[in-house]
């Protein structure tokens, strides 16, 4: 009697591991996307929890552009606010940006680096600390 396996048999095989192949790989990327998004809205809280700690140590002022970024006043101070510079750098599969930075107001936004692959929405953070979100583009 010989041992192993016949040509057909392997095919078989073959034949399965592809069909898996096919139904897992587009649900691993849907994970990953899914993973991204979720990433950009806790750095987002992150960086509002930051800010807002910034404001009630400085008289409810927020960390404005004046001198130097704001982001560079919440990461050199000591301690820091914020651990990580977020602003013009992309995270898994999201690309920081804070803009209109005033002692009064600010605006951070998360865009999807590749709409579709690393994330299906983008998001915005101002100085209210809520968080919405819109379809990318």
């Amino acid at each position: 009697m010989r041992k192993g396996f016949t040509l057909i048999e392997i095919v078989i095989i073959i034949v399965i591991l592809g069909i898996m192949a096919v139904v897992v790989i587009p649900r691993l990327a849907g994970v990953k996307m899914t993973s991204n998004e979720s990433l950009a809205q806790a750095n987002l809280r992150t960086i509002a929890a930051a800010m807002e700690t910034y404001a009630s140590e400085h008289n409810g002022e927020y960390p404005d552009n004046t001198g130097s970024t704001a982001e560079e006043k919440l990461t050199t101070a000591s301690p820091s606010y914020l651990n990580r510079s977020f602003n013009g750098n992309t995270l898994s599969g999201y690309t920081y940006t804070y803009s209109n930075n005033t002692a009064a107001t600010y605006t951070v936004t998360a865009v999807a680096a590749s709409c579709g692959s690393s994330g299906s929405k983008d998001y915005t953070l101002t100085q209210t600390a809520e968080i919405t979100s819109a379809n990318c583009s």
